[in-house]
């Protein structure tokens, strides 16, 4: 069975376990070092980013986090978790680090406060059809480097990229339901085991 681990120091942790267990996949959470051990992929959910960096090397997870997605481990980063894999931060909180893994900059809360989250019906690639996603003070990407394929993009802005076997997402397509996102990144994870 496909282990799956979620990242549990803060966020959307429990969407995302469901719809992954409602897929077949076995989920553990992650809050220490040793809850990375035998993963086959990582998802990195939703909340606030900065919180999530500042627990997550408080609680020593954050290199051992950081070198498993240099050795190649399958990472899916939605909003915050998008945040957490960008290389760059245009706008970061005081001292806010990340995991890196995609070679993008990323802009925090791009389309503005609570007030402004919006859903919309978007066409990602690898897709069939749109799909239903909320933006709840999203991320956007505001430049990318050329071994990042750009698969989502909203109101002209960068909202879903891939390189390799990370993908970032500025969107929650957890909290609608739609588990097409969790369903494609669950085969290439077993495309990459296999």
């Amino acid at each position: 069975m496909t282990t799956i681990g979620v990242l549990a120091l803060q966020g959307g942790v429990r969407e995302h376990a469901t719809m992954l267990q409602g897929l077949g996949a076995a989920v553990r959470l992650v809050k220490k070092v040793e809850d990375l051990d035998g993963l086959d992929g990582l998802v990195l959910p939703g909340g606030e980013s900065s919180v999530i960096d500042r627990l997550a090397r408080s609680f020593g997870v954050a290199e051992p986090i950081r070198e498993a997605i240099a050795a190649g481990l399958p990472v899916l980063g939605t909003c915050a978790g998008l945040i957490l894999l960008a290389e760059r931060l245009e706008n970061p909180a005081p001292g806010q680090q990340t995991f890196g893994g995609l070679d993008v900059t990323v802009r925090r809360n791009a389309f503005g406060s609570q007030r402004d989250s919006f859903d919309a019906s978007i066409p990602v690639a690898g897709v069939e059809g749109e799909i239903d996603v909320s933006f709840i003070r999203a991320p956007i990407v505001v430049s990318h480097g050329p071994g990042v394929e750009v698969i989502a993009r909203v109101r002209d802005a960068i909202v879903g990229v891939r390189q390799g076997n990370v993908i970032g997402l500025s969107f929650h397509p957890e909290v609608t339901g739609d588990d097409r996102v969790h369903r494609q990144f669950l085969a290439e994870v077993a495309r990459h085991d296999g």
